[in-house]
């Protein structure tokens, strides 16, 4: 099987895609780091979307996600951006924990594992 990279990097690629699978990195926010956990977010899932289209899928084949929140108490403003961004009924399989992200500046990174 061919293993395909996109945006390979020094240390990492955006994602990598196996067979009939593709796994992203985590995701930050760099456009809108320092701002909103809502306005990271969505900058967040934008770029996943992109990802998934240049693998070949979309968010209605994401079958499990990991979101890493730098304060747990902000759970329900990245809710309130997850939920209107998931597709009803195609909704993956997911975990939420607060953890030490990179910079302070980062208030949430995300990583998800799609099918193609």
């Amino acid at each position: 099987m061919t293993i395909k990279r996109i945006g390979p990097g020094v240390r990492m690629s955006k994602a990598v895609v196996h067979g009939n699978t593709v796994y992203t990195a985590g995701q930050v926010a760099d456009k809108t780091v320092g701002k909103s956990v809502a306005e990271q977010t969505q900058e967040i899932v934008d770029l996943i979307d992109a990802i998934l289209a240049e693998a070949g899928t979309d968010k209605t084949k994401i079958l499990s996600a990991t979101i890493y929140l730098a304060d747990i108490s902000t759970f329900a403003e990245m809710n309130s951006i997850w939920d209107k961004w998931v597709v009803q009924g195609h909704t993956p399989a997911r975990a939420t924990l607060e953890a030490k992200l990179v910079t302070d500046q980062y208030k949430v990174e995300i990583a998800v594992i799609a099918a193609i």
